[in-house]
């Protein structure tokens, strides 16, 4: 059965005596929102990204911006916050970093969306060495990253997430622990592949909508009212599609990668996912055209391209 952690403040008091240093490795549009909300809650937060020209804007929200091995060593919890399984890998193996520590229990929060294989083998490399991995990728953008009030899915020892609660309460609205490691991967990839096929049901609909006569805002105030509504057509759509803003802060390469790895689990598994995979091809089709891999990923439900 999952668990579910509220973010109460006597929670994180309990905690904050035990982890009061945070590394934060990764301090994009995602990763600086998570610091600052650690700086906000009462925290000492280091931090590192492999862009110095980060350095100024990082330290301005009171973030000390240090060499990666001195976050490895100096933190008692790690945030991380990258984009691919193996910038994860690269950061837990680096050299004198957190693999040759011993003088303490540190707990890894890797919030980035990773292959559930890779996260079960670094968090057995790391049990090795004394300390904890929870897979805990995340669901709400940069906005939810700022105001602390993401919703994460937790895969990892129940002890783990118990130690590391504070540091969680305070980048999160509801945190859901859904099992051991690789779990929390396998809930966000599920999640992902869902919002990737959403986008462009959605944008698909909204297209037929428009060209037999209804607008798009018409037909939303049905779909939103019925049974066809989902996270797209209530959130995303409004705020980002209709008025063709499209800065959600997550790319459509992003999204790529991610339902990619969600493909390949189910044909890892034998799961059968023809529609999904009628999704994944769409995605791909159309980078060479419309949505690179640069554009935010929002622009697939856009009923008013060709």
């Amino acid at each position: 059965m999952a668990t579910i952690l509220s973010s109460d403040p006597p929670a994180h008091r309990r905690y904050q005596m035990s982890i009061s240093t945070v590394g934060v490795v990764g301090l994009g549009n995602m990763g600086l929102g998570m610091a600052k909300s650690l700086v906000r809650a009462g925290f000492s937060v280091i931090g590192y990204d492999i862009s110095d020209a980060r350095r100024a804007q990082v330290e301005a929200e009171g973030v000390r911006f240090l060499p990666l091995a001195e976050v490895l060593n100096g933190a008692d919890a790690l945030v991380f916050s990258l984009p691919f399984a193996k910038d994860v890998e690269a950061v837990v193996t680096a050299p004198g970093g957190l693999l040759s520590r011993s003088d303490r229990k540190v707990v890894v929060i890797d919030t980035s969306t990773s292959d559930p294989g890779t996260t079960r083998r670094l968090a057995t490399r790391l049990a090795e060495t004394g300390h904890g991995l929870l897979d805990a990728p995340v669901s709400g953008g940069p906005s939810g990253a700022e105001t602390g009030s993401l919703t994460m899915m937790i895969g990892g020892e129940a002890a783990d997430m118990e130690l590391a609660q504070g540091v969680i309460a305070a980048l999160s609205a509801k945190a859901v622990h859904v099992g051991a490691s690789g779990a929390g991967n396998i809930a966000k990839l599920v999640n992902n592949m869902l919002v990737a096929a959403h986008l462009v049901t959605t944008g698909e609909a909204l297209k037929l909508s428009e060209s037999a006569g209804l607008s798009a805002e018409e037909a939303l105030k049905v779909v939103n009212a019925a049974t066809g509504r989902s996270a797209i057509s209530e959130a995303m759509v409004p705020r980002w599609v209709i008025p063709a803003t499209f800065d959600s802060g997550f790319s459509a390469g992003l999204m790529r990668k991610d339902l990619r790895l969600a493909l390949e689990l189910a044909a890892e598994t034998g799961s059968p996912t023809p529609l999904c995979s009628r999704a994944g091809e769409i995605w791909e089709e159309a980078r060479q055209g419309r949505i690179p891999d640069t554009a935010d990923f929002t622009l697939m439900a856009d009923y008013r391209s060709k």
